[in-house]
């Protein structure tokens, strides 16, 4: 990105929240520092049959002045929430300040439209024809992508999926973004709200307290849940410094990390978890002595507040642990899940910005597994410049974020800059499990097509037995098996050793467009019609998104850096571009980016409610929509100074991206294709490149004529007056794999220019409008020590 961008320093500017507390960020805080707690006997749900009658509910009026696209008889209230938040989050900036296309949103959630896929199963259930534009509601994109549009936001659009880690990671995400230079101002936060599907599946785990929730006591008889959205806008420091903007706190860094133990329960020596604290420390250039307050993850149950005391001693230090107040948000607001973190956020900031620590409501009796200050009493003084906020999540996912006074101007260190290669691909398609196969149905103009229920499909035919044991995948869905078979090729592409010290230090971006929508369909259904005694606790865990993350870092021993992105089909690209920005400030030397997405009988059938699929018979014409496909595709990506040190084979090398949104408010792509023109041109700055220096562009295009059109538009006019020079459009032929697409082309643009290429573009957007491209060069680069041969398979 262009220098002038550029930046260390990331503000707070605006909060905004809505909570047990109130429909505030003021009624948030001043509820918090008070011990004031809102988790009272749910009103607005069955609770019948469940181990409580609490939680952290949202009693105020739920009424965001800015719409969004929903069915008339049905609203989403996970998006609701979101809306609500941002409008007072946005009140702090004066109006047009911010360039449009400057500014994005990066919402975490944990359940996203659950509410709506739930409204869907039912109307399945009970015979009738679900409403079409409810699978518009459903997916983490679908959350961001209707704030954006309600703000008219163009910048990047991404929604994070870490489970409860979501709205932390998120925070961090957006900061990343105003480091690079890849937008001015970032709307950043997380959403959820009450289901009875999740009250269901945390009974069923045993985890849900009879009463409040009492974080690190003797007491502690688990969590309460919560719901309702905290939402930030962060800056550039200078940018606030130039306008005059006044900063709540400043995001010093953030650190993620996988525990590779467990799906729900945390590694009990807390080892992973201080792993994250650990490089937030580290990237944020923060020391140990200098926290002076923790923001504790806190949830109430007996595994994890002990997991997190023994983190945070591993992670300070115990002398420095010792010292250091800690309190539990999650005591007065119930446990938000992906909205958990921003709103722990916004209460650390308001924290140090106040120098007052608030208590942990609840606390009586210490626990002798949880011997740090937990803040019993009232709220305490604090004399510190820096604190740290905890959020851990199921499948071992951990992320801290390290704040700071913004009156003190600190600034992070700038990472060692160094480029992002490519050394390893695995892949399972329909059409072939090595790049070499897929490419040879591609230009032959033949895949693997079925019709099942009207619409043409594309399945994997997948033999789990060299990746897993039965044993193993007892419990898992296919989402998790393809996601584990596609990583291990990589790893082996690559020459990572499964369960190796060096694999051991990998991270894990995990990507996927529609989610784990066979766990949703199989755990959802028996609850409609038989209640809370219905929930199976060995499919619950599975219903987040991040579970395969989860279940890669189990199965082949990856414990570095972890998140979980959802863009719909524009997945793929964007979890690539957020994995090398990851590598690019220092988070991890090399992960693995794994995008994963399939198939069930209800996706398909919204996809035709919404008519995207296509339903043509062999040999009739076109008509307009895209053949549905599944898919999985791992790729390894490293800094290139450490893949030449362990004498990689270098496959080829991201050189840029851009990101772009058209911020349409019935959530529809851009005629023109002016936001993918702007995504392209983006990603060719980025790189350094100029139209003529590119040497293919691979398409989102998959059929869908509408989209089609508008990015043929697009490229139009990127390589006017030039000549345009030769277009791939895979998906056309293999299907569209939704948020695996990207990905795909990856690994189909590396086989290709294996043997030495000019670099080229690879667009992906999602069906709402958010557009990803990718400058890549393809083509091996042999390091200088290198031993072994490789290439794209």
């Amino acid at each position: 990105m262009d220098p002038q961008h550029r930046s260390s320093g990331v503000t707070v500017v605006g909060a905004g929240a809505i909570s047990a507390l109130g429909p505030t960020a003021r009624h948030l805080w001043d509820g918090a520092r008070q011990g004031q707690v809102g988790i009272r006997p749910v009103q607005d749900l069955e609770m019948n049959g469940l181990n409580t009658k609490l939680g952290g509910e949202v009693t105020d009026p739920v009424e965001p002045s800015r719409g969004y696209r929903h069915p008339d008889a049905f609203h989403e209230r996970a998006i609701e929430l979101a809306l609500v938040a941002a409008e007072e989050a946005m009140a702090a900036l004066p109006a047009g300040l911010v360039d449009s296309e400057r500014f994005g949103v990066v919402l975490g959630t944990c359940n996203a439209g659950l509410l709506s896929g739930r409204e869907w199963l039912r109307a399945v259930r009970d015979g009738e024809v679900p409403d079409p534009e409810l699978p518009l509601l459903v997916t983490p994109q679908a959350l961001a992508e209707s704030v954006g549009a309600a703000f008219r936001l163009r910048g990047p659009v991404l929604a994070v999926n870490t489970a409860c880690a979501s709205g932390a990671n998120a925070i961090g995400l957006a900061a990343d973004l105003l480091r690079a230079g890849r937008a001015d101002a970032v709307l950043a936060g997380g959403s959820d709200a009450f289901s009875d599907v999740c009250f269901a599946g945390f009974n069923a785990l045993q985890s849900l307290s009879p009463e409040p929730a009492a974080p690190y006591d003797a007491g502690r008889q688990g969590l309460s849940l919560g719901e309702g959205s905290g939402m930030v806008v962060l800056v550039r420091a200078e940018f606030a410094r130039e306008h005059g903007l006044t900063g709540i706190a400043d995001i010093a860094g953030y650190g993620l990390s996988a525990d590779g133990f467990h799906s729900t329960a945390p590694q009990p020596e807390g080892r992973g978890a201080a792993r994250a604290i650990q490089s937030a420390l580290r990237l944020s250039g923060i020391t140990p002595e200098q926290i002076g307050y923790v923001n504790g993850h806190g949830t109430g149950t007996p595994k994890n507040d002990p997991a997190e005391t023994n983190a945070i001693r591993l992670a300070l230090g115990e002398e420095e642990a010792a010292r250091t107040p800690v309190s539990s948000t999650k005591s007065m607001i119930g446990h938000m899940l992906g909205a958990a973190g921003a709103a722990e956020a916004i209460v650390t900031a308001q924290a140090l910005a106040d120098q007052l620590a608030p208590p942990t409501a609840g606390y009586s009796t210490p626990d002798p597994d949880c011997p740090l200050d937990y803040i019993p009493g009232p709220a305490r003084p604090l004399d510190t410049g820096a604190a740290l906020s905890n959020n851990f999540a199921f499948g071992g996912a951990n992320a801290s974020l390290v704040l700071t006074r913004a009156a003190d101007g600190h600034r992070p260190p700038q990472p060692e800059t160094d480029r992002v290669v490519i050394t390893g691909i695995g892949l399972l398609s329909p059409a072939g499990s090595t790049a070499a196969e897929v490419w040879s149905a591609y230009t032959r103009g033949q895949c693997p097509v079925e019709w099942d229920g009207g619409l043409r499909r594309s399945r994997v035919d997948f033999d789990p037995n060299p990746y897993l044991t039965k044993r193993e995948r007892r419990r898992m869905d296919r989402l998790a098996q393809f996601s584990i078979a596609a990583t291990a090729e990589a790893l082996a592409d690559a020459g990572f050793e499964p369960g190796s010290a060096a694999a051991e230090a990998l991270g894990i971006v995990f990507g996927t467009g529609t989610g784990p929508m066979e766990a949703m369909e199989k755990f959802t259904t028996p609850l409609l019609a038989e209640g809370p005694a219905a929930a199976d606790p060995s499919v619950f865990p599975n219903t987040v998104y991040n579970q395969a993350a989860g279940q890669i870092a189990i199965h082949l021993g990856l414990r570095g850096p972890t998140s979980t992105l959802s863009v719909g089909h524009a997945t793929g690209a964007a979890a690539l571009a957020y994995s090398a920005d990851l590598l690019a400030a220092g988070h991890a030397n090399a992960l693995v980016c794994t995008v994963t997405d399939t198939l069930t009988e209800q996706v398909g059938r919204a996809y035709a409610a919404v008519g995207a699929a296509s339903t043509r018979e062999p040999g009739e014409a076109a008509d307009g929509r895209f053949t549905l496909a599944e898919g999985s595709v791992a790729v390894v990506l490293e800094r290139r100074s450490a893949a030449i040190a362990r004498g990689a084979t270098i496959l080829g090398e991201v050189l840029g991206h851009g990101m772009a949104s058209d911020a349409s408010r019935a959530r529809l792509w851009d005629a023109r294709g002016r936001g993918l023109e702007r995504a392209m041109r983006t990603a060719l700055d980025d790189a350094g490149l100029t139209p003529t220096g590119v040497d293919a562009v691979w398409l989102a295009s998959a059929g869908l004529r509408a989209a089609d059109t508008a990015e043929s538009h697009a490229v139009q006019r990127l390589f006017h007056p030039f000549r345009v020079p030769p277009l791939h459009a895979p998906k056309t032929v293999l299907g569209e794999p939704m948020g695996v697409g990207g990905a795909l082309m990856l690994a189909l643009a590396l086989h290709q220019g294996r043997f030495g290429g000019r670099p080229v573009l690879l667009n992906s957007s999602s069906l709402g409008g958010s557009h990803v491209s990718l400058a890549v060069r393809c083509g091996a680069e042999e390091s200088p020590t290198t031993t072994t041969s490789g290439e794209a398979r």
